[in-house]
């Protein structure tokens, strides 16, 4: 099995989280995992997956845009802030919604993830089930349902996410050789 993790990152987050899938998918015995930014996720990136996980963080209850991605932005540039944008983030670029928008089916199956704030979804949204949406829009279909992982009021991974997302990735790696069987 081939598997293609795709994904949007502003602090490092959402990367560390994509990188913890990746890490549960291969513990799983694929064949092949790669990780990627959504700025270097063109068609020939993904077209031979048997499995795509996308995965963004939850920017004002749903999916980042430019917007969001601006403010993110300029809430690490100021002279007191402990953030640091992370080396993938693609404040001009396109984000996971616009990636979303020009996705091809490759027949794969899909998974969806994102990173939100440590509270009640009532009140920090959640990505991944729009994410998740899209994929099936665009002609995915989905194996498991979108999973968030949860980001401390510090904006550090909480306790454990790490551990679950490679948990995760482990179950989604087994969804998917099931389904191709």
């Amino acid at each position: 099995m081939r598997a293609v993790v795709v994904f949007e990152s502003m602090y490092g987050n959402t990367r560390a989280i994509a990188e913890a899938v990746a890490q549960g998918i291969e513990r799983a015995g694929a064949a092949e995992v790669t990780v990627l930014p959504v700025s270097e996720a063109d068609s020939e990136a993904i077209k031979q997956a048997d499995l795509l996980v996308a995965g963004g963080p939850t920017h004002a209850h749903g999916m980042s845009h430019a917007a969001t991605r601006r403010a993110a932005r300029d809430a690490a540039a100021k002279p007191d802030s402990k953030l640091r944008l992370d080396s993938a983030a693609e404040v001009d670029g396109p984000g996971m919604r616009d990636w979303l928008a020009h996705v091809d089916s490759t027949g794969a199956v899909s998974a969806a993830f994102d990173t939100r704030l440590d509270a009640p979804a009532i009140f920090t949204g959640r990505a991944a089930p729009k994410i998740a949406r899209q994929l099936q829009r665009r002609g995915f279909a989905p194996v498991a349902d979108p999973e968030s992982f949860l980001v401390t009021k510090d904006t550090e991974l909480g306790p454990g996410e790490i551990a679950r997302a490679q948990d995760w990735g482990s179950r989604l790696a087994a969804l998917a050789n099931r389904s191709m069987s």
